[in-house]
């Protein structure tokens, strides 16, 4: 396991890669057939999705994979939508925007991870749901900057930020008002101040000013993804109390590892728990969901 902060978002394959095929657009966000693409498997996915249920607090979740140049953070998306399906029993209310290279398989498309695409897909969520009874999980887990900005790569098309204020104003655009907020990202601490409110949960993998550990080529699952998405909500549903968990999986991985604490953090808005407990008083957990690596393609 290796911990790689952003400084750059570009990685020395990228930016070879960018030079052998000469696309003028590597610097650039993706492109306008891109974006399309993308809004009509987002359209998609919110037209499958089992409709709202008047009268009961539904979860919907968005899952959100920033930088393809490694496998454990669509890793990490694919387990929870798992773990939404049946561990949080949310009925397959959830969408993915996952970049890697297996979004592009025309057998099995997904959307890519943009900033405009995040804000088409919270847009559609917040039509969806009922935004007095229910509550979004957004789940974004990418390389976070020092700066606090969540990277969001796909060389060669996607090179792209995104800082707090854009994420803030995306989800209140949304109109979506109860907020279950997961930034798994180095110096993800940093998204607090602008994310935090009375009807918001936020949890971030490290403080602002620490980085976070586990991701790289070899890896399968971030430090905090495999503490927060699997110990913690495999011991139980409840988002807080699976921060407790987390982080003392967390402190004791990094302690045995020699790191420096990564300090994960959690603000948890005053109205935000009463709307959690009226969403697990009307769900029945499944059972815990066991981390499966994908399978490698060939």
């Amino acid at each position: 396991m290796s911990a790689r902060p952003v400084r750059r978002r570009w990685s020395l394959p990228a930016l070879l890669l960018c030079a052998l095929v000469a696309l003028p657009a590597c610097a650039q966000p993706v492109d306008d057939g891109w974006a399309a693409r993308d809004r009509e498997l987002i359209d998609a996915a919110l037209a499958a999705l089992p409709p709202q249920r008047p009268g009961i607090t539904d979860l919907y979740v968005l899952g959100v994979a920033g930088d393809g140049q490694e496998d454990v953070f669509r890793n990490e998306v694919e387990h929870l939508q798992q773990v939404a399906a049946t561990r949080l029993g949310n009925g397959g209310r959830t969408l993915a925007l996952v970049n890697h290279p297996d979004s592009l398989d025309e057998a099995a498309p997904q959307p890519l991870a943009t900033a405009a695409s995040l804000r088409h897909a919270l847009a559609g969520l917040g039509r969806a749901m009922d935004p007095g009874e229910d509550v979004l999980l957004l789940f974004v887990t990418t390389h976070g900057s020092e700066d606090h900005e969540l990277a969001m790569v796909l060389p060669p098309m996607i090179d792209e930020g995104i800082g707090p204020a854009d994420l803030r104003a995306a989800l209140d655009d949304s109109g979506i008002r109860h907020r279950v907020l997961v930034v798994s990202a180095c110096f993800s601490g940093g998204f607090i101040d602008s994310l935090q409110g009375p009807n918001t949960l936020l949890v971030t993998a490290a403080s602002a000013d620490r980085p976070s550990f586990g991701c790289g080529a070899e890896a399968e699952l971030t430090y905090f993804g495999r503490a927060w998405l699997v110990d913690g909500l495999n011991a139980t549903p409840d988002p807080i109390a699976a921060y407790d968990v987390a982080t003392r999986a967390i402190a004791r991985r990094e302690r045995e590892a020699g790191f420096e604490p990564s300090l994960p953090q959690i603000s948890v808005g005053s109205h935000i728990a009463a709307r959690l407990q009226r969403w697990r008083a009307a769900m029945e957990p499944g059972l815990p969901v066991p981390f499966m690596a994908p399978a490698t393609q060939p």
